[in-house]
């Protein structure tokens, strides 16, 4: 795929998705946001991809932002437009039923930055460096970031890096929860993604969509309604296929084998008032 907008690598049931525009540091248009976002629904609903990379061509950019020379041009109704389709797009990585492994190989503002923060989790290069410059440039973040962040980093550190516009290199980052390792070497930081992706994507494929959306559908959710819903969702995954191949292959000391087990049923979940 190459000379893409996002190209696409395959290791075996793990994606490597690269943002393909180094010219502009890798900037989002609308073409970009939308080819990534239909790209990781399209893996999610494969059955084949157990988990995605997503990272940026060349040494410099993971994504410097949403592509100014697009904003420069918009008006208030066509920003507002352009916005709205961003966030649909960073909703489709956050909502992904596999893992999206942010590996952030430089520098993340903007809308990049934002885009990291969608992702499952992120890995940083020793180059990277996360950002939220808007207020710089009269803008505030339009992607998610003045949500996600805090809910990242919480209210008052969000609040500090939004409004001094401040970037926090790699080492920064690791220390204030933002990666999940400490920051690589640049030339072993996709190779250590992917890693990581191929360690995921020897678990329960059914187990980790139930961990993402306990997660995700859980906490902004009072604790109560969270514990409900965990315990539904693991309910659901005892005596299913998964769990007792897992199980199986614990006590017969071997490496369980996920690969073509029947789906387990997925049914609807009621909320139970609190």
């Amino acid at each position: 795929m190459s000379g893409a907008l996002i190209e696409e690598e395959t290791h075996g049931t793990v994606r490597v998705l690269r943002i393909n525009r180094p010219e502009v540091h890798n900037a989002l248009n609308e073409q970009v946001l939308a080819q990534l976002g239909d790209t990781i629904a399209r893996l999610s609903s494969d059955g084949s991809t157990r988990a995605v990379v997503v990272t940026g061509t060349g040494a410099k950019a993971f994504s410097a932002g949403a592509d100014l020379e697009t904003l420069a041009t918009m008006d208030t109704r066509q920003a507002h437009g352009f916005l709205r389709a961003g966030q649909h797009a960073l909703r489709q990585v956050e909502h992904s039923g596999i893992p999206v492994i942010a590996a952030v190989n430089g520098v993340a503002l903007g809308g990049g930055f934002e885009l990291a923060l969608a992702c499952s989790f992120s890995m940083l290069s020793e180059t990277a460096s996360l950002g939220l410059p808007e207020a710089g440039l009269g803008l505030i973040p339009g992607f998610g970031g003045t949500q996600r962040l805090v809910r990242a980093v919480g209210p008052a550190v969000a609040r500090y890096l939004m409004l001094t516009g401040r970037s926090v290199d790699a080492w920064r980052a690791h220390q204030i929860g933002l990666s999940v390792l400490p920051p690589a070497v640049p030339d072993e930081l996709v190779p250590a993604a992917v890693s990581v992706a191929e360690e995921i994507s020897r678990r329960g494929p059914q187990a980790c969509r139930s961990i993402l959306q306990s997660v995700r559908e859980g906490q902004d959710a009072p604790l109560d309604t969270g514990l409900a819903l965990e315990a539904a969702l693991a309910a659901i995954a005892v005596g299913g296929p998964e769990a007792t191949e897992g199980i199986d292959a614990f006590r017969s000391r071997r490496v369980p084998d996920f690969d073509g087990l029947p789906a387990a049923v997925k049914p609807h979940l009621r909320r139970e008032s609190t």
